[in-house]
């Protein structure tokens, strides 16, 4: 039920509310306390900051800064296949013909998220409600920022990063309890 009102805020390109995000995110978070885990996406706003740091224990925060326009021209290139939600994006991993599944050839979809006058309202949603949670968290000594357009040449900074948090960790037993 919360899922479906979340969804109806997200397919308007705007950013779900505190209550309802909070409310979701933390009960997902029951449980998962003898695990390591990683969010992303959330929390969007210092109220939701606040409200997490009452259940959990945040060891560090990643903040991943990206251009805009970078962000912009990734995400409204991405197209799916509704049926099987095989993801194409038309810079780096075009389907074989445009606009058709490589498997079944039937036509892929625009998600109205990644439609550009949806990302460009998101990402402005994102720079009034967003960066304020980076400055809470630097305030507390947990930000880490790693700055660029390419997953390749940021991701080894940010594994490395990681390895200093979880040494023991590896990629295979990622998901055992701890």
């Amino acid at each position: 039920e919360v899922g479906i009102l979340a969804k109806s805020y997200i397919d308007q390109g705007r950013l779900i509310p505190d209550d309802i995000m909070t409310r979701l995110m933390l009960n997902e978070l029951k449980g998962l306390d003898r695990y390591n885990w990683l969010l992303d996406g959330f929390p969007r706003t210092v109220a939701q900051a606040e409200a997490l740091d009452k259940e959990c224990q945040i060891d560090t925060v990643i903040d991943l800064d990206v251009p805009f326009e970078t962000i912009k021209c990734r995400l409204t290139a991405r197209w799916i296949h509704p049926a099987s939600g095989r993801v194409y994006n038309l810079e780096f991993s075009p389907p074989k013909v445009q606009g058709i599944d490589d498997i079944t050839g039937e036509p892929l979809v625009q998600r109205d998220d990644d439609k550009p006058e949806t990302v460009t309202k998101r990402l402005q949603a994102y720079d009034a409600q967003t960066k304020p949670v980076l400055e809470y968290y630097r305030k507390k000594g947990l930000l880490k920022s790693f700055s660029g357009t390419e997953t390749n040449k940021i991701w080894p900074h940010i594994y490395a990063f990681l390895q200093t948090k979880l040494p023991d960790v590896s990629q295979k037993d990622a998901a055992t309890p701890r």
